[in-house]
């Protein structure tokens, strides 16, 4: 049986309405704090379109004013699914801009478990965009995805890993020290910025690093605006992959 769902989520970004627009609503803005490789056609009625890790889901522009809203829905699926994404702008004194999300649609058969996952989410990629405004300001960061299955290990013993690899200590707090050595890359020295039950973020001078970890898979959402990028995502699926062997 399906079932309509809202999520409805605002924050106050350390940026212009026009900064944020281009965070929202551009294809290099997207890529540089939500997931995948992201297309937008700049217009109502033009095609937007994520692909993460191969699989590359196309919604259309409802709406498309600059400086103020941008909307898109996906088709509606012959159980009636869909997903409609609305960005609200509005600009306040000192610079800032208020963004009000709506994440709304039709979810399956699962819709419970899929709601509680969409409604923890979005406070945690509300917090990245805000990290990508206040410390990459004017840049736009390349997209690095990484998945490997963790299989029936205990999240326990997966959490306890990833904290390891990472040089964290347990419970991981916001501001401790990261540090970990991906070969064939610089290594990693950064700060915690996220921590919770699935998630770890790491801010470094480089890079926005998130490490994101699911019964039975974990996964990297990555945006990196250094210069060397070059393998960067070989090189996490490998450190990954290792993680887990």
């Amino acid at each position: 049986m399906t079932h309509p769902f809202e999520i409805e989520q605002e924050t106050t970004l350390p940026a212009s309405p026009e900064e944020v627009w281009n965070a929202i609503a551009t294809g290099p803005g997207i890529d540089s704090w939500f997931m995948g490789r992201n297309e937008v056609e700049p217009r109502e009625g033009g095609i937007a379109a994520m692909d993460t890790g191969g699989h590359r889901e196309e919604s259309a522009v409802t709406a498309y004013e600059p400086g103020k809203c941008f909307a898109t829905r996906t088709a509606t699926a012959e159980d009636g699914r869909f997903m409609a994404f609305e960005y609200l702008i509005e600009g306040r004194d000192g610079g800032s801009t208020v963004l009000r999300v709506v994440h709304s649609g039709v979810l399956g058969d699962d819709w419970q478990d899929e709601y509680d996952a969409l409604r923890r989410g979005w406070p945690f990629h509300l917090h990245t965009l805000r990290e990508y405004l206040a410390h990459f300001p004017g840049r736009t960061g390349l997209p690095v995805f990484a998945m490997a299955p963790s299989g029936e290990r205990p999240a326990q013993e997966v959490r306890a890993a990833l904290t390891r690899a990472l040089s964290l200590p347990s419970p991981v707090a916001v501001g401790a020290p990261a540090h970990a050595e991906p070969a064939d890359l610089p290594p990693l020295d950064g700060e915690v910025t996220w921590s919770d039950d699935e998630r770890i973020e790491v801010r470094a001078a480089d890079g926005i690093y998130t490490f994101h970890h699911f019964p039975g898979v974990v996964l990297m959402f990555h945006h990196l605006f250094g210069p060397d990028t070059d393998g960067a995502e070989v090189a996490w699926r490998q450190w990954l992959t290792g993680l887990l062997a």
